[in-house]
C-alpha cells in the first residue's frame, strides 16, 4: 500500500502523526474513532525510548487499526522493522539512515518517506535515492520536537511546482494556519496535536482539519 496523493490530480490529505508519549493498548481504539472520522492517508508510528520488542508490540497493536481502513501505516526511523512487521513504509530523517540505505533496506515496494527540513539539495538526493515522498518543515513553531530547521512557503512552492515527487509539509500545523500551505501545492499536512489535542476530542480535531483543507483549496 503507498501512501496516494489521491485521485484526480493533487489535492491535499491529511498525514497523521502518533501522539509523543502514548500507550499502544490505550491509543487503538481512539486511533479507529480518528480514522473513522475523515480522509487520513497514513498514519505514521513515532514511538521513542522503547525496545525493539515494545516496538513490535506496538505496531501489532496499531498496525490493523490503520491497514484495515485502508490507511497506510508508516513506521519511524526503522526499515527493518517496517519490512519485518508488515508496515507499508518508513520514514527516516538526517540522524536515522540515508535514503538510499532505505530503500535497500525496504526494497522496492514498501513506501520510504525522508525529512528534508529546509534543505532543496537534501530533497533531490531523496527522490534521486528512490524516496516515495519527501517532508519539509517545521513551517510553524512546534512543541512536539526540537525543529532542525524552519521552513519557508516559497520552498513548498519551488518543489510543487517543479517536481512531481509528493511532499509533506509538518511542523506546528493547525486548522487555523494551514491554509497557506495547501495553496502552497502541500501534498499532505503531516499533524500531531492538532488532532491528538483538540479542546473537542481528536475526531473533531481531524474534521476541522478538512474543513480548512477544503475551504483553502476551493478559494485558490
Amino acid at each position: 500500500m503507498r501512501v496516494n496523493v489521491g485521485e484526480g490530480g493533487r489535492r491535499c490529505r491529511i498525514y497523521l502523526i502518533t501522539p509523543p508519549h502514548f500507550d499502544p493498548e490505550a491509543l487503538r481504539d481512539p486511533l479507529a474513532a480518528v480514522l473513522d472520522a475523515g480522509d487520513v492517508a497514513a498514519l505514521q508510528l513515532r514511538l521513542k525510548g522503547v525496545d525493539d520488542d515494545a516496538l513490535r508490540r506496538a505496531i501489532d497493536l496499531l498496525r490493523p487499526v490503520a491497514q484495515s481502513r485502508g490507511v497506510a501505516f508508516i513506521l519511524n526511523d526503522r526499515p527493518d522493522l517496517a519490512r519485518e512487521c508488515g508496515c507499508d513504509g518508513a520514514h527516516v530523517g538526517a540522524e536515522d539512515m540515508e535514503a538510499a540505505a532505505a530503500r535497500r533496506v525496504l526494497g522496492p515496494d514498501l513506501t520510504l518517506g525522508v525529512s528534508c527540513y529546509a534543505s532543496r539539495d537534501r530533497a533531490m538526493r531523496a527522490g534521486e535515492a528512490g524516496a516515495d515522498y519527501v517532508a519539509f518543515g517545521a513551517f510553524f513553531p512546534t512543541s512536539t520536537k526540537e525543529a532542525k530547521a524552519r521552513a519557508s512557503i516559497d520552498l513548498l512552492e519551488w518543489w510543487s511546482e517543479l517536481m512531481v515527487l509528493p511532499v509533506v509539509a509538518i511542523g506546528g500545523i493547525t486548522a487555523e494556519n494551514c491554509a497557506p500551505l495547501v495553496r502552497a501545492g502541500a501534498d499532505f499536512l503531516a499533524v500531531i496535536g492538532a488532532v491528538w489535542q483538540h479542546p473537542e476530542g481528536p475526531a473533531e480535531g481531524l474534521r476541522a482539519l478538512e474543513r480548512a483543507i477544503l475551504r483553502a483549496l476551493e478559494e485558490g
